[in-house]
């Protein structure tokens, strides 16, 4: 008689192929090859270099979630998000509500009733991860969760984006603490419209990775990236210590259990 090990067969999950892999690497290191290009180049090398920024980081989370969870989770992730975070944008240009007044200046490329392209698809190279990690930490709670996460992130992204010129705010009340340029209600606009979007994500996609599928690697490494780049970066290039402390305590608080829980935790089987 000999005792063996049980493993449930519900749990076995293959990868994805080598050729698969090589690619979701190598768009990684472009997307961090071109974020860490930004405080090195002016002018317009500066402005394409933040176009291409975002759309490597929308490129690099929709191939993930296409070889991880599958076309469904692909396809719909992708035309949630692009049209949800078109119109929160119309309707935060046009009326204000509920980020503040603000407007897009036209570096940013081809615009959509107002809004860039571009816009929609930082949404989604946010988004992918932050629900990842949300559905892990808080499956009861993934749209507050979620909606945090996207709140903090453009606690790094929204100062970038103003001090470069690429959209102007209209300050008269409150603003976020170290970032006078920045209304408080643009904070309040992404927790509110993050959780309404993580809400319908949740809700409309597939919860399950598919058993032959990328792992939740490649996203964790981005958003561990986006933190570390966010801190050093104010720090050390755009001299705004300020938003380091804050976008590092806010985001890093959020973040932190997810790293311990993936690296410490529980396997990751969803």
């Amino acid at each position: 008689m000999s005792l063996r090990q049980y493993r449930p067969r519900g749990n076995a999950r293959r990868g994805i192929s080598s050729t698969q892999n090589a690619v979701l690497l190598a768009v990684l290191a472009l997307a961090i090859l071109f974020q860490i290009s930004y405080p090195l180049v002016h002018g317009d090398a500066l402005r394409y270099i933040t176009i291409l920024t975002v759309y490597s980081g929308a490129l690099l989370m929709l191939v993930h979630s296409f070889l991880s969870y599958g076309f469904r989770y692909f396809a719909s992730y992708f035309a949630i998000t692009f049209f949800f975070a078109l119109f929160i944008e119309q309707l935060g240009s046009r009326t204000g509500w509920p980020f503040g007044d603000y407007v897009y200046d036209s570096t940013l490329g081809i615009q959509i009733a107002g809004v860039p392209v571009v816009v929609p698809f930082a949404w989604i190279m946010l988004t992918h991860p932050i629900l990842i990690a949300a559905r892990r930490m808080a499956p009861h709670w993934v749209f507050l969760y979620g909606g945090a996460g996207l709140m903090a992130w453009d606690l790094f992204l929204d100062p970038q984006m103003v001090s470069a010129g690429r959209w102007t705010w209209t300050v008269t009340g409150p603003h976020v603490p170290f970032q006078p340029e920045i209304p408080l209600s643009n904070a309040a606009g992404w927790l509110f419209a993050g959780m309404g979007l993580i809400a319908i994500l949740h809700l409309a996609l597939p919860k399950e990775r598919r058993k032959i599928g990328a792992s939740s690697t490649i996203p964790d490494v981005f958003l561990a990236w986006t933190l570390f780049s966010g801190i050093i970066g104010n720090l050390f290039f755009f001299d705004r210590p300020g938003v380091a402390l804050i976008g590092g305590l806010v985001f890093g608080a959020l973040t932190a259990p997810y790293f311990f829980s993936i690296t410490l935790g529980r396997p990751d089987y969803i």
